[in-house]
């Protein structure tokens, strides 16, 4: 063995040297006496250290980080505290399977079950670990500093393999200071990067394609996997041989341009009469990356969004447990989305060379998306101040780049931009999915920025969800990140207060004192950004609104626009179950507050 192999370093130097190699560029984190270790190795390092001042800021950015780059992304943890204060943001990447690597660091080995300073210990000795055991997919204790190359190169392979994640490796802070030679660590250095995802045989793929050529009303339904793949390109080639529909969930919203000529729509609760009455009519769903979530399906109810079983489902997924799941199926393929498109496009052009046409469909789409817009056009349009939430979302849209990157929160911001924002580069909006998380897109901004530094970065977010964390502020002011969060403000937690009057005639803890449209009445979020050395600026008009975003993008700062909304419901066509126990067999919804 050489003297290099021998070469002793502490166990924190050799994880930073390990990151390195994995080509990380940044980490995300906030410091704590457990992992100061850390920190000073990577202070000698290229890799950056995006400091926060709330951890959730810190796991929601590198969850956005991810969604970005199509890697893992690297989070740094205290212990207790700081660990549950990141838990809601790597749940969140955790629902909406986003790759992550959390290492945190905890008490000293030597004092497991002595219940020293900030140690969890109430039903187990050395347990903090276990808190992330509910939602990611896999938590280390490193008891060993041997076994610390061979746990994060397993935690690595983990994240990104199969149906992506976030995975916790929780250190012992003595053992991020113990010494050791490089030798584990030159063990795992060949080892592969990636690995081989499965793709589809050509038996399988031939059965697929001849169900789909001989269907009456086919669609495609695709979700969040196709993105998470990377398999846009590869789904636009195969539905426009196939000449298919394509449906999508909300986290497989942008797997293509929103304007693509066979484009349904967003289906469930919050989609347009075409695409759930165009699931409803399907003989054949073919679904890619989808997990059939509730929303999605509204509630899963016949009648409104899918009729299955009737519809036959043909469902491809990188997660055997999501095929059958929500709903029987005939054909169920355990695949990566991106090299089963591929096979199947090749497939189908060996099989049906000239493809297939359905001009009629075409129109179709196209008649009602005219219609949607037409009936849309009044409030988006209207110069009623405060604002109405689609005269927000259309003039964001039309001052955005074509590769703007979105993130939204939860509210209007999620849904309508849902339902009604075109997205017109795939991958470009980044949503809290399954968790629904509120707060996720002011951070998330500061990680999409981070992962792209040349395109237009905007942040959708209600004044409740800005009003988690406002604290990313500094972060994005610190690392100069030309950020725009433009505050949707309907002075209230919107959704919430729409779905509490419609069923209890009340807005009780829903809504906030005052008015969104009078500054004195509230935070004044503009001042609030300024005071973090952000630029800050009140739309006091509905025809400011467009201006200042143009302006915002072309000035490149860190930016908040607080615009007052009028507190609205998003249109739905579909269900959702909760309204069947608030108002049983009445019919209602949620209405403006």
């Amino acid at each position: 063995m050489d003297a290099l192999s021998m070469q002793h370093k502490t166990v924190a130097e050799h994880i930073v040297d390990f990151l390195e190699r994995r080509n990380v560029r940044h980490v995300f984190g906030l410091c704590g006496h457990t992992n100061i270790a850390v920190l000073a190795a990577l202070s000698e390092s290229p890799i950056d250290f995006v400091t926060v001042r709330h951890e959730q800021i810190a796991s929601h950015a590198a969850d956005a980080y991810a969604r970005v780059t199509g890697k893992a992304s690297v989070v740094l943890s205290h212990l207790s505290p700081g660990l549950t204060n990141c838990a809601t943001g790597v749940a969140n990447a955790a629902l909406d399977c986003i790759p992550m690597v959390v290492i945190a660091g905890d008490i000293p080995t030597h004092y497991y079950g002595k219940h020293p300073h900030q140690e969890v210990n109430l039903h187990a000795d050395a347990a903090q670990w276990e808190i992330y055991r509910p939602f990611v997919k896999r938590a280390w204790r490193v008891d060993r500093a041997d076994l610390m190359a061979e746990i994060l190169e397993k935690a690595f392979h983990l994240a990104e393999s199969g149906q992506p994640g976030p995975v916790l490796v929780n250190v012992p802070m003595d053992i991020f200071s113990e010494r050791i030679s490089t030798e584990s660590f030159d063990r795992i250095a060949s080892n592969t990067r990636a690995l081989v995802k499965p793709s589809i045989d050509d038996e399988t793929a031939r059965t697929i394609v001849k169900r789909l050529a001989e269907a009456a009303n086919p669609v495609a339904y695709v979700g969040g996997g196709v993105l998470l793949a990377e398999a846009s390109e590869e789904l636009r080639d195969f539905v426009d041989h196939m000449g298919l529909p394509v449906a999508h969930s909300l986290m497989g919203k942008g797997a293509l341009r929103d304007d693509h000529p066979l484009v349904l729509g967003m289906t469930g609760f919050w989609g347009t009469s075409l695409v759930n009455q165009s699931c409803l009519e399907a003989d054949y769903i073919f679904a890619v990356g989808t997990r059939f979530k509730e929303a999605d399906c509204s509630s899963w109810y016949p009648g409104y969004t899918f009729n299955i079983p009737g519809t036959k489902v043909i469902h491809i997924d990188i997660e055997p447990s999501e095929i059958g799941r929500n709903y029987p199926t005939e054909i169920g393929v355990v695949a990566d989305a991106k090299s089963a498109l591929r096979v199947l496009s090749r497939v189908a052009k060996e099989m049906y060379p000239d493809g297939f046409e359905r001009p009629e469909l075409v129109r179709k789409i196209n008649e009602s998306r005219k219609d949607f817009k037409a009936s849309n056009r009044e409030m988006a349009t209207s110069a009623d101040f405060p604002m109405m939430p689609e005269r927000v979302l259309a003039d964001t849209r039309n001052a955005l780049p074509d590769d703007a990157i979105i993130t939204t929160d939860v509210g209007w911001n999620k849904n309508g931009v849902g339902q009604q924002f075109d997205i017109l580069t795939p991958g470009s909006v980044l949503t809290p999915g399954g968790f629904a998380t509120m707060g996720f897109g002011p951070p998330g901004a500061i990680g999409a920025k981070l992962a792209a530094p040349d395109r237009v970065v905007i942040s959708l977010v209600g004044d409740g969800g800005f009003g988690q964390n406002p604290s990313m502020l500094a972060t994005a002011v610190e690392l100069d990140l030309g950020i725009i969060w433009l505050v949707m403000n309907n002075n209230a937690f919107g959704t919430i207060a729409g779905l509490q009057k419609a069923h209890y005639g009340l807005t009780y803890g829903t809504t906030f004192p005052g008015s969104a449209a009078v500054p004195e009445h509230g935070p004044d979020y503009a001042r609030i950004a300024r005071a973090y050395g952000a630029t800050g600026i009140r739309i006091d008009s509905a025809d400011a609104l467009l201006p200042a975003i143009r302006e915002a993008i072309a000035n490149g700062k860190p930016t908040v626009l607080d615009v007052p909304m009028i507190n609205n419901p998003t249109p739905t066509t579909g269900h959702w179950n909760i309204l069947d126990i608030y108002s049983p067999d009445k019919n209602v919804s949620h209405v403006s507050t």
